[in-house]
This record gives C-alpha cells, structure tokens and sequence, in this order.
C-alpha cells in the first residue's frame, strides 16, 4: 500500500474572513452618555469608538444612510442598526460606536449625537 502525504502536508489552511487591525479607543464609566461618571461596583458601562479603515468596513455593512446626522454638517452621513451606529463626516473622516453593560453582558450604546 502506498500513501501520498506530501500534498496535504503543505497546504495551508484558508481564512476566509481574516482578523484584521482596528484602531479604537474605549471609556469604562457610570451613568448616562454625555454625563459620564467614574465606574461604581455596581455599575460598569463600555463605549467603544471605532476609527480609520475598521469604522468604513462596518459603515459599508449597515446600509442604507439614516434621515437624520448629527451635525447637520455638508457630506455627513448616518447609518444605524440596533445600538451599532456610524457617521461619516468629511472633517472627521469615519467612526463607530459600540456599547456593553459590562455587568449584564447586554449591548448598549456606545456614543451619542
């Protein structure tokens, strides 16, 4: 009996949905957005802003644009699916914003107007 390995020992497995960088900053905080407050024991909130090539990538996945912006500035558009929301601006360039209860595991929003 013969067996042919070599063929399938340098195969490479394939990725069709590879992890790529995201530039990003966070906020642990209590309270509202737009009034937050240091995190207590008790309650403990993420807002997540996305920015550059990641924030366009999500963008282009929740169309179609909003009827409302934010700022009402020329060229800027909104686009919004539950609590995942983005803008683009072009002063700003693209962001989006995720949010988590970080003690129910829920999602929440992660940025406001």
């Amino acid at each position: 009996m013969v067996f042919s390995v070599g063929s399938h020992a340098q195969e490479k497995p394939v990725y069709p949905a590879p992890a790529k960088p995201l530039k990003a900053e966070y906020t642990i905080y209590s309270g509202a957005l737009g009034d937050e407050q240091a995190p207590t024991k008790d309650e403990r909130k993420l807002a997540i802003e996305i920015s550059g090539q990641g924030a366009k990538e999500i963008f282009d996945s929740l169309y179609p644009d909003a009827k409302v912006t934010c700022s009402g500035e020329a060229g800027e558009r909104l686009r919004r699916k539950g609590h995942v929301w983005c803008a683009f601006s072009p002063a700003r360039g693209y962001k989006c914003f995720i949010g988590f209860d970080l003690r129910t595991g829920d999602s929440i929003a992660g940025g406001s107007c």
